[in-house]
């Protein structure tokens, strides 16, 4: 437990303070086209390096760093189980979203990851992915949709996330290895997260 007050981070280390949400039933979601040529697609059989590209393109300017740092057996034991559902947006040969429900746990659905590349910011592709994983959330039988977002993702998502019907349950504070030191990551990116060299 953290005692009030300011607590140094290490050095070559990023925090973040985590939010934990969730949605207990389904709620009405008020419909929203795909942006003009894009199509919703189920990825049935997602490959390690597909999977690295579109999670590179979508979380990369965020920080995502969790998939990344896992080998590629890793990666491909969990793309593999059926119970973990992968969704793109699709336009020409295009990619441009990642949306994960892992169904893995009886009676819930963790949305995963969930992002557009950024042309696809602000076109709606968001509500419009997000009403899809309501959908196929609820399809199944479950009594717990959740999802977190931190404070290295867009300041937009955890007000995103509450007005579609999910609730803050509780916070944490993540304290791992910045990623633009350890995993090759570009130093430039990230920017609004300053780099604290060890």
């Amino acid at each position: 437990m953290l005692s009030d007050g300011y607590h140094d981070v290490p050095k070559g280390k990023v925090a973040t303070v985590v939010t934990h949400l969730e949605m207990l039933s389904r709620v009405e979601t008020r419909d929203v086209p795909a942006p003009e040529g894009w199509r919703l697609t189920r990825i049935q059989t997602p490959t390690v390096p597909w999977y690295r590209a579109i999670y590179t393109s979508v979380g990369a300017d965020w920080l995502w760093f969790g998939r990344m740092k896992l080998p590629d057996a890793e990666i491909d034991a969990v793309l593999s189980d059926p119970k973990l559902h992968v969704y793109t947006l699709q336009k020409d040969g295009t990619d441009g979203a990642l949306l994960e429900l892992d169904f893995r746990v009886d009676g819930e659905c963790e949305l995963v990851y969930f992002g557009l590349i950024p042309e696809l910011i602000g076109t709606g592709a968001g509500r419009f992915l997000l009403n899809a994983a309501i959908d196929a959330a609820w399809s199944e039988p479950i009594k717990r949709f959740h999802v977190y977002t931190c404070t290295l993702d867009s300041p937009q998502a955890l007000g995103f996330y509450r007005r579609s019907g999910f609730v803050p349950i509780r916070q944490k504070i993540e304290i791992a290895d910045d990623p633009r030191l350890t995993f090759g990551y570009d130093r430039a990116l990230a920017p609004h997260v300053p780099i604290f060299e060890p």
